[in-house]
């Protein structure tokens, strides 16, 4: 039985027709999201971004905890600081912390320790999973399931992000407590992703790929 305040559900019911209409417009629009590496300096609509943060708040979450917090960068002085601390923490990765067969795998992405879209792009946002709070009393609160919370909402960040016309890349450097003082974040909350988000560059190119078939990746127990 939950404690929570309750109200009645606002739920349309769609036809079938439509339902797999809707279904099939929304497949098709984010099988054309790529990940994009040479991004466009051009200002972005920041109505946009807002948005889409706020979408992304609206991710189910551990007891409505909601253990996220999103940091917006456009300043260029601040973003120079975050692609030199990144690009740092990669130059280790490459030439000391990787495993050979990790190395393998990416090769043929062509990914290296030099991130220029860190800069190019006009909008980076980071995102922080709380680990612990602390409330009214002052008393810390263990935060439930704050990996599993941020990743729904990240995963809603760049699909809306995508369906409004900007292009995204996901970016971990390991370790990302660089991401902490740059923008100003506490040591309870922990750095999940930096987000590039912005317009491709003109004649950008990306990796040819293929996702998996769809009988690899789903099992039907009917």
């Amino acid at each position: 039985m939950t404690n929570f305040p309750t109200e009645p559900l606002n739920f349309n019911r769609l036809t079938k027709a439509t339902m797999c209409e809707r279904s099939r417009d929304f497949l098709g629009l984010l099988k054309t999201r790529r990940t994009v590496r040479d991004f466009s300096e051009e200002p972005v609509p920041m109505e946009v971004i807002w948005n889409a943060i706020r979408a992304a708040a609206t991710a189910p979450n551990g007891a409505n905890l909601q253990p996220w917090h999103f940091v917006v960068v456009t300043d260029t002085e601040r973003k120079t600081a975050i692609k030199e601390a990144a690009e740092a923490e990669e130059r280790a990765f490459y030439n000391s912390r990787a495993p050979q067969d990790w190395l393998d795998v990416l090769a043929p992405l062509g990914t290296d320790e030099h991130k220029p879209f860190l800069t190019e792009a006009p909008v980076i946002i980071g995102v922080f999973a709380e680990r612990s709070r602390v409330d009214e009393h002052g008393t810390k609160q263990k935060v439930y399931y704050p990996t599993e919370s941020v990743g729904l909402a990240t995963g809603m960040l760049i699909s809306s992000l995508h369906l409004s016309g900007l292009a995204t890349l996901t970016h971990t450097p390991s370790p990302m407590g660089f991401m902490n003082e740059i923008m100003e974040r506490p040591s309870n909350e922990r750095a999940f992703v930096l987000l590039v988000v912005g317009y491709p560059k003109e004649g950008a190119n990306v990796p040819t790929i293929a996702k998996r078939e769809f009988e690899e990746i789903c099992t039907h127990l009917g």
